[in-house]
């Protein structure tokens, strides 16, 4: 159930190699002792099934105890407060968003892995595959991302695959008390929040699928089971399929709380209760009868992609070896309980092979035709060929890859995707490529049909050698290392461009263009500041602390509304920008604060502003039932009835 193997702990490695004795003991109470024949040294390696000698009874449970898992259904629409928060374009092919979730109480990400023909035809819907992560599931990333290269497997094939980010220890199911401070409703938010929205606004169709790894495994598993009309097909690769049986309740809760201290009480109940019951795989398989299921274990002993300890069979991978026996183990029981009820499962138990992940990257790209058959798409990728300028660009470029796509028709001109980038043309531009984190801004900025227009350049290196850009009919795209790519255009692009570029005091993009909701105009960051631009006012800076104060105000969508000055230097020291709606001054010895206009600026005025005796103002405006009231290095201005009075 950890994962990766290799990162676990002392206790996770005593914890996982006393598990598996626990059950394997155990005969008669549930989990019977699988008899196949596990790997020696010498036998076939991976993609085998491993040989019986007899065939077990299936798993049984006390009528008293079992409890009936339920059959849901997926909603045609999201529940109220279900919103889409954020789009991260991580690649050409790859999409992270922020799902607002009212189950779970904040916004989680959910990345989408994009198919082959997502550009080139844009009418068209695909079938799902979500992929589910282990138990030490990282908050950043899948693990299958960080751990395998599905990125280029998936990247020829027509499915959306959908990964959740972040559950550790969640089992990704409800829980029915806290999860160390966390809201955990994982079924709530994976089957009834998420599902309506990726199919209204990211071109999810009607056939999916579930797997997982491990916990991901056993998640896959129970998902399906409780959603039976949603998934065609599941699949559990080292999956923990028992969880009921005597002793497996009390090893997942030592493995729960080696992985993040999460008490295993808190997800179910009382170890062992009916609600454990009613989510234990092997309990409820005649719900899966039609769908189309793939199992896969290893059997713990030194396979490929693992290194002998010196021990006959015996890899140095310790705890891979106890929990990849744990999950042979449960998942045979598994499939002996499926296959009585009737259920078709293809079984691949490995000879070899521990709990890590070159084994279930294996195993994906093995189950992949069986998933391709249940949601009836094509198996063998589609064959494409460059055209014309197109292929002459890309035969000079073999760094593109192969093609993924045949040429299409784009706003201007054409396009061919490929593996690492697309190619473009135009009779006014010729052919240029938009790869790696420009081509996943340029994505975010809708591509060709969006304001940047066709690419006119290919990328190039920044004067400064630290960046790079690639030039289009309406902007430019820069990234470096520390800012990543971000778009510019228009007036703010004029204004950096007047400054220096990169080596002006503007530096670097730090975010795209975005647009304000409540007043026209736009925002963008930079590493030495902030534009603002609308059109009454034009692109203006604001820096430093008088930025930070002008936010705090509320920045445009405040009474000062947008600068119409960049930051001005002072003699004395201190420096100011003017605002629509009034100033922000700044100082060292007193900071910056906001004067907005109206009596206390004129009267201010009145003395000559910050060179008169009243200096710069050391408070923002105070409202009281008199009036108001501002302080100042050298006194203060009270207005009552409508008139200032300094003093």
């Amino acid at each position: 159930m950890a994962t990766p193997s290799s990162d676990a702990s002392p206790r996770t490695r005593w914890a996982s190699l006393l598990a598996a004795p626990l059950v394997v003991g155990v005969v008669g109470s549930g989990l019977l002792v699988p008899t196949v024949a596990m790997a020696q040294p010498g036998q076939a390696e991976q993609g085998q099934d491993a040989p019986a000698t007899t065939t077990p009874a299936p798993a049984t449970t006390s009528p008293a105890v079992q409890a009936e898992s339920p059959t849901l259904q997926v909603p045609s629409t999201p529940p109220s407060g279900v919103r889409l928060d954020r789009v991260e374009w991580k690649s050409a092919n790859r999409v992270a968003l922020w799902v607002q979730s009212p189950a779970m109480e904040q916004a989680i990400q959910v990345q989408l892995m994009l198919p082959a023909t997502w550009n080139s035809e844009p009418e068209r819907t695909y079938p799902s595959l979500m992929l589910l992560d282990g138990l030490r599931a990282p908050d950043e990333a899948s693990g299958w991302t960080l751990e395998t290269r599905i990125s280029q497997f998936f990247d020829a094939k027509n499915a959306i695959v959908i990964l959740p980010v972040g559950g550790e220890s969640s089992f990704y199911t409800d829980w029915e008390s806290d999860a160390n401070g966390d809201s955990y409703q994982w079924e709530t938010f994976l089957m009834e929040e998420l599902p309506p929205l990726l199919a209204s606004e990211w071109r999810v169709g009607d056939k999916h699928g579930v797997a997982g790894l491990s916990m991901g495994g056993s998640a896959a598993m129970m998902l399906a089971q409780r959603y039976p009309e949603h998934f065609q097909f599941t699949a559990s690769y080292s999956g923990i399929l028992d969880l009921t049986s005597f002793g497996m309740p009390e090893a997942i809760k030592v493995a729960m709380q080696d992985a993040g201290g999460y008490p295993a009480e808190n997800m179910w109940g009382p170890l062992g209760s009916e609600r454990w019951h009613e989510q234990d795989p092997k309990l409820h398989t005649e719900k899966m009868r039609g769908q189309s299921v793939y199992v896969s274990a290893g059997s713990g002993n030194t396979g490929p992609w693992d290194q002998p300890s010196g021990l006959p069979g015996i890899p140095t991978n310790f705890p891979g070896y106890g929990l990849e026996l744990l999950s042979r183990m449960t998942t045979q029981t598994f499939v002996n309980q499926a296959r009585s009820n009737d259920v078709e499962v293809t079984a691949n138990f490995r000879p070899s092979g521990t709990h890590t992940w070159p084994y279930w990257q294996f195993e994906m790209t093995q189950a992949w035709p069986q998933f391709a058959n249940a949601v009836g798409i094509a198996n063998v990728e589609e064959q494409c060929e460059p055209e014309g300028e197109i292929a002459a660009f890309a035969e000079r470029n073999p760094d593109l890859g192969p093609c993924l796509t045949d040429e299409y028709d784009v706003p201007g001109g054409k396009a061919t995707d490929f593996r690492f980038g697309r190619v473009f043309w135009s009779p006014e531009h010729g052919a240029h490529a938009v790869v790696g984190a420009i081509g996943a801004a340029y994505q975010a900025e809708e591509g060709p049909d969006g304001p940047l227009g066709l690419p006119v350049s290919g990328e190039t290196t920044t004067p400064d050698g630290e960046g790079r850009f690639t030039r289009f009919e309406n902007g430019v795209i820069y990234w470096s290392p520390s800012t990543g790519a971000h778009a510019l255009r228009g007036a703010v692009l004029d204004m950096w461009a007047e400054q220096g570029s990169e080596r002006g005091d503007l530096g670097y993009p730090t975010t795209d263009e975005v647009a304000n909701p409540n007043k026209p105009g736009v925002v963008q960051g930079f590493q030495g500041g902030t534009v603002y631009w609308s059109s009454e006012t034009g692109p203006r800076v604001v820096e430093g602390a008088i930025l930070k104060a002008y936010r705090d105000a509320g920045a445009e969508n405040s009474e000062l509304g947008y600068p119409t000055s960049d930051e001005i230097a002072l003699t004395d020291g201190g420096a100011f920008s003017r605002f629509q709606g009034g100033a922000v001054y700044w100082s060292p010895d007193t900071g910056a604060h906001v004067v907005p206009r109206g009596p206390v600026f004129e009267a201010w005025g009145t003395v000559d502003y910050e060179r008169g005796r009243l200096g710069y103002p050391t408070s923002d405006l105070q409202t009281t039932r008199e009036g108001q009231v501002m302080e100042f290095e050298g006194g203060r201005i009270t207005v009552a009835n409508g008139e200032a009075e300094i003093s």
